[in-house]
């Protein structure tokens, strides 16, 4: 029997992973379809400045499964850098490393905070937690209790989704938040998720899937780039193949295949197929939503701004979010006399900071790191900005019920795989990605496809909680 065709839509973490592991393990015939130049997605990286840049601020982290981070270490080598993470948190007015360390909370956190931190903490023990309820608010206040919740979760929430607290589901904060209790926020204290460190490749965060995709490719995949869906039709019977239109230099034409994996939000592949989908399913791809990002570069004339991968700033009255520097993340020295900062800003389509032009973002920039006592990074010598319609997947209350409808029609349809953290509408790392991607190959069997096994890896998925 000839190996099946799989199309893989999308060119990201998981959908690179799944192209290298079909065509490793001799499983299938693989086109792996890819809308921009370059693979990676979200996770992809591109030059800037004279060095590499990623679309934010991206990490390995060494929760990764083992023999997917020995693929990934084999893959890159050398390029593939361990490095102790130094990050910070600026928290009402002080600064203290991030991820939180139990010495510099107590030598620099602010006494009020402190204390009513504290008192929470033994409030929470003598009274027990009480009912979490349904909500993002309900869940952490129960947990953390109200001062770490008001002063650093909640306001971060605001930025980054959009939403009040309130109005988010309680399974954003069971997903987004590790330390969501007392008990987890002491024990990542006293032991570091991988003590501390994070693997990251030497020409940006993008490279682990563009070595996955090159490795795919000397394998006998077709990693086609530049090639966007614009329209799909199911096959109609089992002897059937599925018919996939794309879009690739002005031409367009129609490829077929006995599988269609896609790694691309939900709700577009709910948008291209044809014949439509029901009506409930449209309205469905239309209610979940995502929240968008403007990512803003900066690049300066002098080597280093600071020692510091990451600066988060959860406080309103700063525009951004997280402030990376891209160099510190494998220890570069190169470009001398360069460096290269990207801002990262949460927004939606329809916020003014969207349509604002390179140099309006960059004095946005310069302001919030004014505000926040960063040094002054000088004029820049260029300013360069990218935007991401679909950034961060927005947990509202309710959410999923029309995730469940659009779950459930994908899963109708014959021989078709929706997957990743598009795919599924998850809060998810890479190295989660990447294990969806090995575990999707491992229910390809020469006939079908183990629908049970993928469902009990799905219980698995369900469990995924982000590392920051």
């Amino acid at each position: 029997m000839s190996e099946p065709h799989v199309i893989i839509l999308g060119g990201g973490p998981a959908g690179c992973g799944a192209a290298y592991r079909l065509r490793q393990l001799g499983k299938a015939r693989v086109t792996l379809l890819e809308q921009q130049t370059v693979f990676g997605g979200n996770a992809g990286s591109f030059e800037f400045g004279d060095q590499y840049v990623d679309y934010g601020s991206h990490r390995l982290h060494h929760a990764c499964d083992p023999d997917i981070l020995a693929d990934v270490q084999r893959l890159l080598g050398p390029d593939l850098r361990n490095r102790v993470r130094h990050g910070r948190i600026r928290l009402r007015g002080k600064w203290l490393h991030f991820p939180l360390k139990a010495t510099d909370l107590m030598l620099r956190l602010d006494r009020a905070f402190a204390l009513g931190a504290g008192w929470d903490m033994v409030r929470r023990t003598l009274t027990g937690r009480g009912k979490e309820g349904d909500t993002f608010a309900s869940v952490l206040r129960a947990n953390l209790g109200p001062t770490i919740c008001e002063h650093f979760y909640f306001p971060y929430a605001r930025k980054i989704w959009g939403r009040e607290p309130e109005d988010l589901s309680g399974i954003q904060a069971r997903k987004r938040v590790s330390a969501g209790s007392f008990s987890k926020l002491m024990k990542r204290l006293a032991k570091p998720p991988g003590a501390g460190c994070f693997y990251y490749p030497r020409k940006g965060y993008g490279q682990i899937s563009t070595a996955y995709a090159a490795a795919a490719a000397a394998l006998g995949a077709r990693m086609e780039l530049g090639s966007r869906v614009v329209g799909m039709r199911p096959p109609a019977s089992d002897d059937v193949a599925w018919e996939v239109d794309i879009e690739q230099d002005g031409q367009r034409r129609t490829l077929q295949a006995d599988h269609v994996w896609s790694t691309i939000p939900i709700p577009v592949v709910a948008r291209i197929m044809q014949p439509a989908p029901p009506d409930a399913v449209t309205e469905a791809a239309g209610t979940i939503d995502y929240r968008a990002m403007v990512l803003v570069y900066l690049q300066l004339a002098r080597d280093q701004l600071t020692t510091t991968d990451a600066h988060y700033f959860p406080e309103q009255h700063i525009s951004t979010t997280r402030l990376s520097e891209p160099k510190n993340y494998f220890g570069l020295a190169e470009p001398k006399g360069t460096t290269v900062l990207c801002a990262e800003l949460p927004c939606s389509p329809d916020d003014p900071v969207w349509t604002m032009s390179d140099d309006e973002l960059a004095r946005i920039v310069r302001d919030d790191m004014a505000r926040a006592g960063l040094p002054d990074p000088g004029q820049p010598l260029r300013v360069m900005s990218r935007r991401l319609r679909q950034a961060y997947p927005i947990y509202t209350m309710g959410y999923e019920r029309p995730l469940g409808t659009l779950d459930r029609w994908s899963e109708s349809l014959p021989r078709f795989l929706s997957y990743g953290r598009q795919g599924l509408f998850a809060h998810d790392n890479t190295h989660h990605a990447l294990y969806m991607a090995y575990c999707a190959v491992e229910c390809l069997t020469a006939d079908a496809f183990d629908r049970n096994r993928w469902n009990a890896y799905r219980e698995i998925f369900a469990t995924h909680v982000v590392e920051d």
